[in-house]
């Protein structure tokens, strides 16, 4: 049985690393609702570690993988992750710091994104020791809830303590539509921590609202109030903004090695640090002193991570093979097959079919900016046409330092 009284200790490296902040937190405190350390020390089990993720998309990047990784932190501390697939939460969508209504998803869509969400994410958490992980669908409970349920969980909270969600107060003063489903979006994410009774819910810094409604809820309830731990929100690979696959600033990861290692090898000095800190295990410290060598480093721990180590150094090393322009050398280049593209093809669409553009109009100012290179020989004329399959096969299509496929029919 744990000592209730013993001081709680200072806060391990492992909770500390990388969090923005705990809620509430009283660290000279005994006792565990207050103060988080305390509770782990005192508890006489695991601690339920909360991380709801709602499937509204298919593809996850670095971004999202950071709450993933501090659950599974917890999980090596020896609690108990459970993971939330929010596919009921997913057909309204988080409104959080979104200036329009989401558009909502068919039931079919949200399965389909929450396979390849745990697909991905595999290679993170620990889904093979018994009693470590609950992947539990919040459909379970939140479809169950009658009329009169849901009218009891409207009550607990005012227009005015809704209103004040990041992202309500500004589309209300703009006059921007909100919808009433919109408001029990916050209400069914804190319904989600009294159904499994959370100790812990994790979050990003945008998600504090959601988090503090859970405690509310289980208050409400009976149950002894979650803490909240959030996390940082990080910026994409331009170091400027919030990563984004709209804003192309991003690192998925389903991936191959060497397109996740020619993006990671070069990031900005300004966020390295982070990057470190949020999605690896390094000791800063013990990192060369050299900027590009610590580039290097972080690129392959990453790549390492979902890859294995003898992808990664493929990939390190194809990389070298690329920037030293013997492009048709290096075996890790993904492929692109041209079967789907009809002959004869201009090099603008060539470069956007085979996705290293998003749309047919930035291929064309990539190649009139001089950005793409076919086996390391600049391509300039968006309008240039390759005749058949045979032209193109086996060759190496580049834009930037960072993007990469061998073309094969």
């Amino acid at each position: 049985m744990a000592d209730h009284d013993a001081p709680p200790g200072p806060t391990p490296a492992w909770l500390d690393r990388g969090t923005s902040e705990i809620f509430p937190h009283n660290p000279g405190s005994t006792d565990g609702t207050d103060n988080l350390v305390a509770r782990i020390h005192s508890c006489d089990r695991p601690l339920r570690i909360k991380l709801g993720i709602d499937p509204t998309g298919a593809d996850i990047h670095l971004g999202h993988s950071i709450p993933i990784r501090k659950l599974r932190a917890f999980q090596d501390a020896g609690h108990t992750a459970v993971l939330i697939i929010g596919d009921f939460t997913a057909r309204i969508g988080d409104p959080t710091g979104k200036s329009d209504v989401r558009q909502q998803l068919t039931p079919e869509q949200v399965q389909h994104n929450a396979e390849t969400y745990l697909q991905q994410i595999r290679p993170i958490l620990d889904f093979d020791t018994p009693g470590r992980l609950e992947v539990r669908y919040n459909s379970q409970w939140l479809s169950q809830l009658d009329l009169g349920k849901t009218l009891e969980l409207l009550t607990t909270m005012t227009v005015g303590q809704m209103l004040a969600k990041e992202g309500f107060a500004e589309r209300y003063g703009q006059g921007s539509p909100i919808y009433l489903h919109e408001f029990l979006y916050p209400l069914m994410q804190g319904y989600d921590s009294v159904a499994v009774a959370a100790d812990v819910e994790l979050g990003g810094t945008d998600q504090k609202f959601n988090i503090a409604v859970g405690r509310d809820l289980q208050r409400y309830f009976g149950q002894t109030p979650q803490f909240g731990l959030l996390l940082p929100i990080l910026l994409g690979t331009d170091g400027v903004q919030k990563m984004s696959k709209s804003l192309g600033n991003y690192v998925g990861l389903g991936e191959d090695p060497l397109t996740m290692y020619s993006k990671l090898e070069k990031t900005p000095d300004g966020v390295l640090g982070s990057y470190v800190e949020l999605l690896t295990v390094l000791d800063w410290d013990q990192l060369p002193e050299n900027p590009r060598d610590r580039q290097k480093a972080l690129a392959l721990d990453v790549v390492a991570q979902y890859h294995g180590s003898p992808a990664a150094q493929g990939a390190q090393q194809a990389a070298l093979t690329l920037v030293q322009g013997a492009a048709g050398q290096a075996e890790a280049v993904p492929e692109f097959s041209m079967a789907a593209i009809a002959f004869p093809v201009k090099s603008f669409y060539l470069v956007s079919a085979a996705g290293l553009c998003g749309t047919s109009s930035e291929a064309r100012r990539q190649l009139q900016n001089g950005a793409v290179k076919l086996d390391g020989q600049r391509l300039s004329d968006p309008n240039q046409t390759f005749a058949t399959p045979a032209d193109l096969v086996g060759q190496v299509l580049q834009v930037g330092k960072k993007k990469f496929v061998r073309l094969v029919e």
